[in-house]
């Protein structure tokens, strides 16, 4: 056995010149995009009560969660938990760039970049509380096809993996699915004969079923000792009977059409006009890089070329959305959909790998051949060459200016919230009748008419879900959270069906929406406070 110091030198061996700009840049890319919020206290909706939060999410199938955030401790640590989360996912992307044996540096950051500045981290990081055990999630999913690609039987601790992964958040199994789907595709393409192709899928196969299989077991199990059943959150409770042919046969239609109408119409995927630019620069460069391979190994002349290719247009979007399966129901929203990534991830590492335009190199590598002179290419190769990379940075440069319009949204809604909150605490204070623990009726959030939208990064921060909007207010337990947490007040609001009476009386009726002289009244020793909009 090899003691510390020759473990750490035998580590250093295996650490490629790709893998290092990988992990650098991740981290790089992800201090500059992220710093902001990571020194900063901007809860969103969810964080108000989540200032201590233990993760026990196992009525939501998230039964490693709790394991998987306790090294940051349960506190709310903005710069820890992010510091932690970038470091799980610049080790991602050194996973990323051995599973696709990328070959350049240039390219093995531009994954980095990528991985690093895609909105669906932005909006993950608006739920901080939980970023470091969702990003881990993300690092099993990617270590379990890793070792399953590397070794023979490498699909049982791939299974494993998966399993703690979905664990800890089921949202990336698109993730770990789309990327099998183009290591047995373009990844392999013209490698081995029938039977190996086929043991390859298998193996793959193996690790997917042995996964889900396993987390479902222990999921079962843990919920039998705590006496406890999946609640209906983001429709988890449907779970049993996800495998039912007729909910997939009725789900698949909605999955297709989510994934088109994300791609195209959401402004998360490419945030601008120079993104779509960059994006359609990126799939022209894959496309010109996808023929010049097919034609020096013959692919063309090959009927599984085209076989997988149609495949792969026909299963992708059905893999990206493969949680609308598990859970019909599903509220899809941007944290859920990190896979996205991966297309031009996917990109650029296979125009990495089966061309000379990154490297300082004349062959492309593959199995079916001793290696082609590639230097003839000509003027196409040289600007697919300045193509490939200028796009990836564009498109880098994009998602990080997305980022930070969602943050500083983010940070206005915070100041937005506190103020309101400051004057609304003080004017429950100063009503006559006022005293520490009178019971409290609020109905409403922050009335439309009192407090016109101010939000103007609409269109952009739509699909970002915590941060947009215009406060952190959405229910009447975020106000007593905010109080507590930020203004040090304890009050007292009721639930249940006192909210209904208090509605339908005379005297809230006649009240005004606040900050209306009369909209906060004391009606039998219980405080009535409007916050609605006045035609509601």
């Amino acid at each position: 056995m090899k003691n510390f110091v020759e473990f750490i030198i035998d580590i250093k061996r295996h650490i490629t010149s790709q893998k290092k700009s990988a992990f650098v840049a991740t981290v790089v890319v992800g201090l500059l995009v992220h710093m902001v919020v990571m020194v900063s206290d901007w809860p969103n909706h969810d964080g108000l009560a989540s200032m201590y939060f233990d993760q026990n999410m196992i009525t939501s199938g998230r039964w490693f969660l709790t394991v998987a955030c306790g090294v940051s401790s349960y506190y709310t640590l903005p710069w820890l938990i992010g510091i932690l989360g970038i470091l799980y996912l610049g080790i991602t992307a050194v996973l990323l760039v051995d599973i696709t044996e990328v070959r350049s540096n240039i390219a093995a950051a531009l994954i980095g970049g990528l991985l690093a500045s895609f909105p669906a981290l932005a909006s993950t990081f608006a739920y901080v509380f939980t970023l470091d055990g969702y990003m881990l999630a993300l690092l099993m999913a990617v270590a379990a096809v890793a070792v399953t690609k590397k070794y023979k039987f490498g699909w049982i601790i791939g299974a494993i993996l998966l399993a703690l992964s979905l664990g800890t958040y089921q949202a990336y199994l698109p993730f770990a699915i789309i990327l099998c789907l183009y290591m047995v595709t373009l990844h392999e393409a013209g490698k081995g004969n029938f039977k190996e192709k086929l043991l390859n899928c298998l193996r793959y196969l193996y690790m997917g079923v042995g996964g889900a299989g396993l987390y479902y077991a222990i999921l079962k199990i843990l919920m039998q000792i705590e006496g406890k059943s999946l609640g209906t959150y983001q429709g988890i409770d449907s779970l049993e009977n996800s495998a039912s042919s007729g909910g997939i046969l009725n789900t698949v239609p909605a999955m297709y059409k989510d994934f088109l109408s994300f791609t195209v119409k959401s402004k998360i995927f490419a945030p601008n006009a120079f993104g779509i630019e960059a994006l359609i620069i990126l799939s022209l460069v894959f496309l010109y890089i996808l023929i010049k391979t097919a034609k020096e190994y013959k692919w063309f002349k090959k009927p599984w070329f085209y076989i997988t290719c149609l495949g792969i247009a026909a299963v992708m979007p059905a893999a990206a959305n493969i949680v609308m399966v598990i859970s019909p129901d599903v509220n899809y929203h941007l944290i859920m959909r990190y896979q996205w990534v991966l297309f031009p991830v996917l990109m650029v590492a296979f125009s990495d790998k089966y061309s000379d335009l990154l490297v300082m190199g004349n062959t492309i590598a593959g199995k079916n051949g001793s290696g082609k002179n590639n230097r003839k290419s000509g003027m196409a190769s040289v600007f697919a060459s300045w193509g490939l990379v200028i796009a990836a940075a564009v498109i880098i440069l994009c998602y990080g200016v997305a980022d930070n319009i969602g943050y500083s949204n983010l940070s206005k809604k915070y100041e937005r919230t506190y103020s309101y909150c400051v004057r609304l605490l003080d004017r429950i204070e100063q009503t006559e009748g006022y005293y520490q623990g009178i019971p409290i009726v609020m109905i409403g959030v922050v009335s439309d008419d009192e407090y016109p939208a101010t939000d103007l990064t609409a269109g952009v921060t739509d699909n970002m879900i915590g941060l947009s909007g215009d406060y952190l207010l959405y229910k009447n337990a975020d106000y007593q959270s905010f109080m507590k947490n930020y203004l040090g007040a304890s009050l007292n609001f009721l639930t249940g069906d006192i909210i209904g009476e208090v509605y339908y009386s005379d005297e809230y009726r006649e009240m005004r929406s606040f900050p209306g002289a009369d909209s906060i009244r004391i009606v039998d020793g219980i405080m009535y406070i409007k916050t609605e909009n006045m035609d509601e």
